[in-house]
């Protein structure tokens, strides 16, 4: 058979990259191609743009030749730990099985057996059913495209930046002590030529592309521009941008709609000077994408040759009358977020990517400082924007915002934060070790599962601060953050890994879950935190924001209310293209309502994007006053 194509489409959450992806496979596979479609994304969409169940096994997905796969981290955990573990039982004594498992109940192993998965599909590894198949060679898959779905810009990065990390990491542990914090160097060798073969693939324009999809906005744009970067520090030679969500001319009938217009067309202009690659442009259709039927009807649009013209106007089902709607006032509101007296609060803000968490982060946190509350507004996504919402420089150091008395902001920096945490783990470990023992912590300190411990560590010191009278957090998009907020389950038995089993280790251990109850005890506490998604009044944001609500829940950390973001003005809405995409809205402005049973806040669609203090500050006050927030449903 011919070279397995890998074609990998990311972008800025909320940009349509799961529809660009699907419409892409099922090109493919009406061509006659055999197309396998992947997510790496923990909150996936995939299932819910084909309307079919997919799950963690390669499944057919009803055209000829189309097959899909939804990579779950917690089982692709269990097969990795079975993979290694299972050999060892037969030579091994019970005693020291024991310390492997334990040592594979880590937060590395959740990291790395995703990222193994993944890379099976691009190291020919796998057989046509998913499973793995040792026949696997130089030609790749039993497929002829593979595409993978990836998850929001920043954690695609640092996903295409393992293959090289853990080849480094386990020819270093094979000079010093033959451990890892994966497994036993002798028991995972061969993954280092799994992975050196995914690097190379990476780097071969003639098996490798990656499509960059983001919309005609300043914060897409700019990630774009950095993200583009990065891939080709890491050897990607071959991109394409796909810029979506365009309006068309034709339906900005009304000096509202013309302003966002031009907005975009400003945009559009720009990314065709800054970018040296193809690129295509997609309209914004007046209503959803769902089904195999309307991905083709996308891929007729992405795929089209010189005179079509593209569809804007879907043939949708007459909707429902508008359900009843009911919004927070917005008094309450504010006593939902309003710390108590003498106590920092922390406001976490999650979401789908790109369903403006940023904007409605930096809104809140503007409105808040306005109002008295001593206010840092900080960032745990790798991709972070407040620096551009806010147009002033946010950077790793805790920096005030020129123009709002009583408001700080500050970026976690992963390399920052993992320099810190090297550095204090060193120091606190030299009071306490041989220099034996000390080769070893630095030995581990070295796997690429530290930058996630890093970044961790730094989020729970802000967590933990009680100089502000409230800190809100632009976390990232939703499956990062749940698996952020999981870490402190988990994450102090890394730490006594680390440091043996001797009884300065264990006092270590101790006080690290002594520290991680603390936090957790605030997290689940309604006056010492607040949880809130934000939502596009659309199908997917909305199941995904459910879905994370409820496992949130799972772990005792109640939601106590919603944003609805982007919501249309009934009076803007004039024309059938407009009425249509409001009548859509209706709909899951009263499934919100009823799926979440929480105080519902909207955050109106304004006529440019949120940027600049001076739209920040109209956003914040479209939020907390009545008259400027309310939206007639």
């Amino acid at each position: 058979m011919s070279q397995t194509q890998y074609i990998f489409f990311s972008g800025k959450g909320g940009v349509g990259k799961t529809t660009m992806a699907c419409a892409t496979a099922v090109q493919n596979a009406d061509q006659g191609k055999r197309t396998l479609i992947i997510t790496t994304d923990p909150a996936s969409n995939l299932s819910d743009v084909f309307e079919t169940e997919i799950g963690h096994q390669v499944r057919p997905l009803g055209p000829a030749n189309l097959w899909g796969m939804e990579i779950d981290p917690d089982k692709a955990t269990e097969e990795y730990r079975e993979r290694i573990l299972a050999p060892m039982r037969a030579v091994m004594p019970e005693s020291v099985m024991k310390v492997l498992e334990e040592q594979f109940d880590s937060p590395c192993t959740t990291e790395i057996a995703s990222f193994d998965r993944f890379v099976d599909f691009m190291a020919g590894e796998l057989d046509d059913s998913g499973e793995r198949d040792s026949t696997g060679g130089d030609e790749g898959t039993g497929y002829d495209v593979v595409i993978f779905d990836t998850a929001p810009t920043g954690h695609t990065l640092r996903l295409l930046e393992l293959p090289v990390d853990w080849s480094k990491h386990i020819e270093e542990s094979a000079k010093g002590t033959g451990n890892t914090c994966i497994g036993p160097v002798a028991s995972i060798q061969e993954n280092k030529k799994k992975y050196d073969e995914a690097t190379r693939l990476l780097g071969d324009p003639t098996r490798t592309e990656f499509t960059f999809v983001l919309q005609p906005e300043g914060t897409s744009v700019y990630e774009t521009q950095r993200a583009s970067k990065e891939l080709a520090q890491i050897g990607v030679k071959k991109t394409k941008l796909i810029v979506n969500g365009i309006l068309a001319e034709e339906v900005c009938d009304t000096p509202f709609f013309r302003s966002r217009y031009d907005m975009q067309q400003s945009y559009l202009k720009r990314i065709a000077e800054e970018f040296d690659v193809p690129v295509k442009h997609m309209y914004q259709r007046n209503g959803e994408i769902k089904g195999v039927q309307g991905l083709r009807n996308v891929a007729r649009d992405l795929f089209a040759t010189n005179g079509h013209k593209p569809e804007i106007m879907l043939e949708l089902k007459a909707p429902a009358e508008g359900s009843d709607f009911v919004e927070i006032d917005s008094a309450k509101l504010l006593e939902v977020i309003r710390p108590t007296a003498g106590k920092s609060k922390a406001l976490f803000f999650t979401g789908k990517g790109g369903v403006g968490k940023t904007a409605v982060s930096c809104a809140v946190a503007v409105a808040l400082a306005e109002r008295g509350f001593k206010t840092l507004l900080l960032t745990t996504d790798p991709a972070s924007h407040i620096g551009q919402v806010m147009e002033q420089n946010v950077g790793s150091g805790i920096n005030p915002i020129e123009g709002v008395a009583n408001l700080d902001a500050v970026m976690i920096d992963q390399e920052e934060a993992v320099k810190t945490y090297k550095a204090r783990i060193i120091e606190d470990a030299k009071k306490k070790y041989s220099e034996d023992m000390m080769a070893a912590v630095r030995e581990e300190l070295e796997s690429p599962c530290t930058e996630e411990m890093a970044a961790f560590d730094t989020f729970m010191g802000y967590v933990e601060r009680e100089d502000y009278d409230i800190v809100v957090f632009d976390t990232a998009p939703t499956g990062h953050t749940l698996r952020l907020l999981e870490l402190p389950f988990d994450y102090a038995d890394q730490v006594g890994m680390m440091v043996s089993t001797t009884e300065a280790g264990n006092e270590v251990k101790k006080d690290t879950q002594q520290r991680f109850e603390r936090i957790i005890a605030q997290m689940k506490d309604p006056e010492r935190s607040a949880f809130a998604f934000v939502v596009y009044p659309e199908s997917t944001p909305v199941i995904e924001a459910y879905r994370a609500m409820v496992d949130l829940k799972k772990a005792n950390i109640s939601t106590q209310f919603v944003v609805a973001n982007q919501v249309l003005r009934k009076e803007n809405c004039t024309n059938d293209y407009f009425k249509a995409r409001r009548l859509m809205q209706e709909k899951y402005l009263g499934e919100i309502n009823e799926r979440f049973g929480l105080p519902v806040a909207t955050m109106p669609l304004f006529e440019t994007e949120i940027m600049g203090l001076d739209m920040v500050r109209r956003a914040g006050e479209a939020l907390f006053t009545p008259e400027k927030a309310h939206v007639t449903a």
